[in-house]
């Protein structure tokens, strides 16, 4: 009597080598994920480009307890560079609010910050904690 093979243990199927291709792009496409997700996660990538950081600083979040126009008699509005999502639209806005006396607002479409300040208007300041902040002030109007 034969004997009777039970399951596919006989069955042989080559790998063909579009599978090895789509396993491949598998892998790739995992590992710039994994790779991506941890350099947000841990600060060393940016959060829109994955590019790596910058030396960009962290300001801290600060609450402007005073929101009554008329004490702020001088304002500008910047175009600011190198904004491509909500987060750095906060880290910009930061940025900003801690120039002393300064309550700004920032708005991703067009790029544009609006700033109202107690002093005038220190182009210079704004420009170099813009920069820290690892963006551009690119103009004034």
């Amino acid at each position: 009597m034969p004997q009777r093979r039970y399951g596919c243990a006989r069955r042989r199927h080559p790998v063909k080598p579009i599978d090895i291709i789509l396993i491949l792009a598998v892998v790739v496409v995992l590992a710039i994920a994994i790779r991506r997700f941890v350099g947000t996660a841990t600060g060393t990538r940016d959060c829109c480009s994955g590019a790596k950081k910058s030396a960009g600083k962290q300001f801290r979040a600060r609450t402007i307890d005073d929101k009554d126009e008329s004490h702020y008699p001088y304002q500008a509005d910047f175009e600011i560079g190198g904004m491509s999502c909500e987060h750095c639209v906060e880290n910009v806005t930061r940025a900003l609010d801690s120039v002393d006396g300064t309550w700004a607002t920032v708005s991703l479409a067009g790029g544009r910050a609006h700033v109202r300040s107690k002093s005038p208007i220190d182009k210079n300041a704004y420009r170099k904690v813009v920069e820290e902040a690892g963006y551009r002030l690119v103009g004034l109007e």
